[in-house]
């Protein structure tokens, strides 16, 4: 069951936030202001198509599963937060207008981030949500805290005592991805979340479909990212900038004591539930939030 959850939480923001879309996407078109898609290149040469908006100190948001820096701008994150911050929104490689390079290695994503912090100039706080949670605290941890001198993480997908299963789901996924069947992964994905079979063929007909599908190889990534799906605490005891980590007060059981096991495993780190809200939480519950303990 509990890996059944880490499942879920991996495309579970994605797909609330194409949601979220419908009803805000008028209101961020008329407030937003204009930005121009520009490239940062990676290390190994990777073009990450990133936007940059608002004053202030730098904050980098980081994606979960099959989502694109759409998810923030076009959902209400990006306009608020650039109140307070410059805030760079940005497409994962392999995603979006990004490009990609083989073989993936987690490791080249979080030069994909050093190159956006470079580009900020030379240091920036992290945002990251569900699984781009998990990269943005490998990221904290390589890059140290000249590049990364504030961490903010919302439901890391951890589970405990998931190995097994997590590894037997990852090598399927891994074997469809690589027969160039994206679709056939994120279906086998979503009926091992237990989706039934009337609602997965309504979200293959949805207008988001063909964009889960166009991410769908990096599904690997993010499972990749996860390693073997239970909370790095050999990472996250390295990590000595100031941490907040969130849950959603209605999310997932489990995702409340994973919270408090990455909590208790980052010296120092801070632990907050936001009210009201589940694994997809809206951003006037944690932009607040986020610039309380960013600003101060």
């Amino acid at each position: 069951m509990r890996l059944i959850q880490i499942a879920i939480v991996l495309c579970f923001f994605a797909a609330g936030c194409n949601n979220q879309q419908k009803q805000r996407n008028m209101e961020t078109q008329e407030k937003s202001e204009v930005t121009q898609t520009t490239t940062a290149v990676s290390k190994d040469g990777t073009a990450i198509a990133y936007e940059k908006t608002g004053q202030g100190p730098a904050i980098i948001l980081v994606n979960g599963a099959l989502s694109d820096r759409k998810t923030y701008d076009q959902t209400g994150w990006t306009s608020m937060l650039a109140k307070n911050f410059t805030v760079i929104i940005y497409d994962r490689r392999g995603r979006g207008e990004s490009t990609d390079t083989k073989p993936y290695d987690a490791e080249r994503e979080i030069e994909d981030i050093k190159a956006l912090i470079d580009i900020a100039g030379g240091s920036a706080y992290l945002f990251g949500s569900s699984s781009g949670a998990a990269l943005s605290l490998l990221a904290a941890e390589k890059l140290g805290p000249e590049k990364v001198t504030k961490l903010a993480l919302y439901e890391p997908p951890y589970g405990s005592n998931v190995k097994k299963e997590f590894a037997k789901q990852k090598i399927k996924v891994n074997e469809l991805v690589d027969d160039g069947k994206p679709a056939d992964a994120i279906a086998f994905f979503m009926e091992s979340l237990g989706t039934p079979p009337d609602q997965l063929e309504g979200m293959k007909k949805s207008p988001q479909w063909d964009g889960m599908v166009s991410m769908g190889h990096t599904l690997v990534y993010d499972f990749e990212v996860l390693r073997d799906g239970e909370v790095p605490k050999d990472v996250a005891k390295n990590i000595t900038i100031p941490t907040l980590v969130m849950n959603g007060e209605k999310s997932f059981d489990f995702m409340a004591a994973t919270a408090d096991t990455v909590a208790e495993a980052i010296p120092g780190a801070q632990r907050k539930t936001i009210k009201g809200q589940t694994h997809n939480p809206s951003p006037e519950s944690v932009v607040p939030v986020l610039v309380e303990f960013f600003g101060k």
